[in-house]
């Protein structure tokens, strides 16, 4: 879709405006009701409680699967039933029918990736009985919410939801977890973003920075009493579609897992159950390849492929756009198809787009079953023919076996072409159709090292060496980033070191709030600490105040401020920073200079001088509630804050839901968490709104209760779905 179709719509939505306005504003204004009766009886059948602990985290006990899945869909509905509704929109394509123009990428990207074509396609065939069955049961859920709290309904359009909606959910958010929407993005660049390679380039691994996540497993060898620890800690936004959400789901039919979810996900996420449990962290693989089209000059809907003329398919999409009030316009655009998959059309050319993990709809079955998997086979199956096209995930259970995984559905590639760039589309040898084996996926079992780490970093580093996989057994055309974050660093430092870790010492090597030689930020405080500064003294203080830091990102730490206001100024200087740009001198000492001098100004300015403790202006803000924070971007505590205007980084991502799991010596399972904020994800009338945040400002854990019995000591409420009272 051209950047110029859309100014021209645009143009024509704004002349309607103005005639509606004139004759139909009764209409526009006209309060609509919503009458979801029909739906009143979407919850019959079902057999489930709800037991909300005193952190109002709920355990939802059902007889069957499907009654344990209908639950967390009525219990996640009452603390964040608008963010799941917006999934579920947005996984339709109808995003811009509520929110405006501004959705409408959205709701075209649903139609060129031809979500729901796969979904009608396979979601019939490619499931399981049982996973129908929950599907629809999460779905009941929604559908049963929605009728008893019509004035939360979003959309009356959207309701009932059925199975499918829950499908195309998947469908719809599992690529951008990878970055396909980027990739998309410089589609609709006003110029082309990247060269076209020629044959026989060799291939360049372009590895992002991360946010990140982080994840650790160690085994009873390395600890002194025999247990196995496990820590799930994904850096996740704060708030919106892929904030993390706890629950507990128990059946009789034996799910009885923990631990985190997103908004509309009818299972665990990750977390853990009685046997075994695992985490993610976003890895970089390249799982997305741009090809170049050449159109013929006498057909703009063929193009070359090879040696002969291709059609391109067409369709148009039609995109409801909400205008004003209830009044909206349905605009249509052409979508196109090819050999590769989606097409579109730019004046810079038209480019062809393919990606791991097309067709594939049993993501959710995928965590269903390692929900339930009962030992490392299990869980192994479930990963090894699930439809999640990325993720590292770590590992560890009862048994005392801790495992990494490099997760990723990586196309086997043609060699000679360099895959960062964007592909010729005249060639089937360029056409992709496999992916590397599950088997020859990086990976560690059992290590002798007796740990496994992984925080967005090189699977080549896993462990101690010399039992990390070899990156010489993998072709650069697979696109496996080989970089190292500051967490993992500082991970494999900590683990490395200490032979006999305790769980409290595994804990605290979590929270871990260091910044490793290796760094970023160390190497910029080095090369400042090596320059020739202006003979100012407010930048002599600031200086001195660097050259005693000892990399920790404490409360109190003046440092920490001055590094971080540093690399603010230097990210947001002309030159940008790029992943490994400080330690490959590409970063011109003046720039450097610059970005110090500016941080030096602007605390004295906001702030009243240089020496600012790092929790003054690194905060956590929830309602009422304002609190200083330790930790700072990519150290193992990470915290990741917007700049305000007054001066503080307010978070909004990184260490989200904490998890620490522990099997000791006779497989028995004990686990604590965190959430950043509380159970209560967007109701801010609910006590749970933010009861976690002091826990979570002072990087502490409460217990996660698993037994009915314990669960019964710490109750708040217990109730059946549409029972409920107000607490």
């Amino acid at each position: 879709m051209k950047r110029s179709t859309w100014k021209r719509i645009l143009a024509i939505i704004a002349g309607v405006i103005v005639v509606l306005v004139a004759v139909a504003a009764i209409y526009i204004f006209w309060p609509q009701s919503v009458d979801l009766s029909h739906l009143a009886d979407s919850g019959e059948g079902y057999n489930v409680r709800i037991l909300r602990d005193t952190w109002g985290v709920p355990h939802v006990f059902g007889q069957t699967d499907a009654d344990t899945a209908y639950g967390l869909a009525y219990a996640h509905s009452e603390d964040d039933f608008l963010t799941i509704q917006q999934t579920l929109v947005a996984a339709r394509g109808q995003l811009a029918s509520v929110y405006g123009a501004d959705a409408a990428p959205n709701d075209y990207m649903v139609q060129l990736l031809r979500i729901w074509d796969v979904v009608e396609e396979k979601a019939n065939s490619d499931l399981l009985p049982e996973t129908h069955t929950i599907l629809q049961a999460y779905a009941d859920g929604l559908n049963h919410y929605a009728a008893l709290h019509p004035e939360q309904v979003l959309t009356p359009d959207l309701f009932p939801v059925t199975e499918k909606d829950m499908v195309a959910a998947s469908v719809h958010k599992s690529p951008l977890f990878f970055g396909l929407d980027e990739t998309l993005g410089e589609l609709f660049a006003e110029t082309r973003q990247r060269e076209l390679t020629p044959k026989e380039a060799g291939f360049q691994i372009s590895c992002d920075a991360q946010y990140g996540s982080n994840t650790f497993s160690v085994a009873p060898e390395r600890t002194p009493d025999g247990a196995t620890y496990l820590a799930v800690n994904s850096h996740q936004p704060w708030q919106g579609a892929v904030t993390w959400y706890e629950a507990h789901l128990h059946s009789e039919e034996g799910w009885d897992a923990v631990g985190g979810t997103f908004p509309g996900t009818p299972a665990i996420a990750h977390g853990h159950n009685r046997q075994l449990g695992w985490a993610f962290t976003v890895n970089d693989p390249d799982l997305a390849d741009v090809y170049v089209l050449e159109i013929n000059p006498e057909n703009e809907y063929q193009y070359k492929f090879d040696g002969g003329w291709l059609d391109l398919e067409v369709r148009e999409a039609p995109i409801k756009v909400k205008l004003l009030g209830n009044f909206s316009w349905t605009v249509k655009e052409e979508v196109l198809w090819s050999v590769y998959g989606p097409a579109v059309r730019q004046d810079h050319g038209t480019y062809a787009l393919r990606y791991a993990g097309f067709g594939l709809v049993n993501i959710f079955e995928q965590l269903y079953l390692m929900n339930k998997a009962t030992d490392f086979e299990e869980w192994q199956d479930a990963m090894r023919n699930g439809g999640l096209a990325s993720f590292n995930a770590g590992y560890a259970d009862a048994e005392g076996n801790i495992y990494y995984l490099y997760n990723a559905m990586i196309p086997v590639r043609a060699e000679g072409y360099d895959w960062s760039l964007y592909l010729p589309g005249n060639t089937s040898e360029t056409l992709w159709t496999e992916y590397l084996p599950f088997e020859q996926l990086p990976q560690v079992f059992n290590p002798p090292s007796g740990f496994v780490q992984n925080a967005n970093s090189s699977p080549f580093m896993t462990t101690s060496h010399p039992w990390n996989p070899d990156p010489e057994d993998y072709s650069p055309t697979l696109g496996i980033e080989t970089n190292m974050t500051n967490r993992a660093w500082r991970a494999l430092a900590q683990f490395e070191a200490d032979e006999s870790i305790t769980f409290e010492e595994f804990k605290t090597y979590k929270y871990d709030k260091t910044y490793a030689p290796q760094s970023d930020i160390a190497v910029m405080v080095k090369l400042l600490l090596e320059t020739q500064l202006p003979d100012d003294e407010d930048i002599q203080t600031a200086i001195d105040i660097l050259r005693g830091w000892d990399f920790q990102t404490d409360y109190d730490s003046t440092a920490t401020t001055l590094a971080i206001w540093t690399m603010y100024f230097l990210y947001e200087s002309e030159s940008g920073l790029n992943p490994g740009a400080l330690e490959k001198g590409e970063i011109p000492a003046s720039v450097l200079v610059n970005s110090f001098t500016q941080a030096v100004q602007d605390l004295k300015a906001k702030h009243g001088g240089v020496a600012v403790p790092w929790s003054q202006v690194n905060r956590l803000v929830r309602g009422d509630l304002d609190l200083g924070l330790a930790g700072a971007p990519d150290v193992l505590h990470a915290i990741y804050g917007e700049m305000q205007e007054d001066g503080r980084l307010v978070g909004f991502q990184g260490d989200s839901y904490v998890m620490l799991i522990r099997w000791d010596s006779e497989g028995e399972v004990s686990s604590y968490s965190i959430h950043q904020y509380g159970s209560a994800t967007l109701d801010e009338s609910s006590p749970h709104y933010a009861d976690q945040a002091p826990l979570f400002a002072q990087q502490e854990l409460k217990p996660v209760w698993l037994d009915e019995a314990d669960i019964l000591a710490n109750l708040e409420r217990e109730y059946i779905p549409g029972e409920e009272t107000t607490p």
